[in-house]
């Protein structure tokens, strides 16, 4: 397996874990935890490769990535409390799911001779929304949008610009994938340790009357 590839398996695998509590939370039997579960690890990637015309989807060129999947999902459904009880120690694989989708679609977007303003907005889509389009179709409003929550696109964004710029700098490989992962990776952890956020936009109806 290359590099891009270990990295890519290790989000896919936390995303899963991510639809697999999110599933939990809102009381989803183990069809819903499959398709939440599913949409979490491979829906930013999808959005990726249709934006940059990738043939064929990530999930279906490596076709045991849905089978872990899978597997992630009807291992929860048996273990619904354990998933729960591990929900706090779970912000170190999200932190780490999250690095690596974002390394992984901002490197696929330079192979794809995007500016680099773009493959850092594509490590974003890569590294948040598949985490998005899972809490949209649990009828969430995105945790990522919500005031008061850790700075997940900014994270995101933060490090594929430090992966960019170390590639650029010809840092022998894969130094720069490394090194974005752990920028991404460390500024989500301290996020959440501190509470770091965005302040709400605008006014509530009620503020507004």
């Amino acid at each position: 397996m290359t590099p891009l590839q270990v990295i890519e398996l290790i989000a896919v695998v936390s995303a899963a874990f991510y639809g697999v509590l999110l599933a939990v939370r809102t009381e989803m039997d183990v069809t819903g935890m499959f398709a939440v579960a599913f949409v979490a690890a491979f829906g930013g990637g999808t959005l990726r490769d249709v934006f940059l015309n990738r043939e064929p989807l990530f999930w279906i060129a490596y076709p045991h990535y849905p089978l872990i999947v899978f597997g992630i999902a009807l291992l929860a459904s048996f273990l619904p409390r354990v998933i729960t009880a591990l929900e706090r120690y779970l912000t170190i694989p999200d932190a780490l799911g999250m690095g690596a989708f974002t390394i992984t679609g901002a490197s696929l977007a330079l192979r794809a001779d995007t500016t680099w303003f773009l493959a850092s907005l594509f490590g974003v889509l890569t590294g948040c929304f598949g985490g998005v389009i899972a809490e949209i179709v649990c009828n969430r409003v995105p945790e990522t949008f919500r005031p008061g929550r850790p700075m997940n696109l900014t994270c995101c964004f933060a490090g594929g610009w430090v992966f960019i710029i170390a590639q650029h700098l010809e840092m022998p490989r894969p130094g720069p994938m490394i090194l974005g992962a752990a920028v991404v990776t460390i500024f989500r952890l301290l996020a959440v340790r501190f509470k770091w956020s965005y302040p709400r936009v605008g006014v509530s109806e009620e503020e507004a009357t």
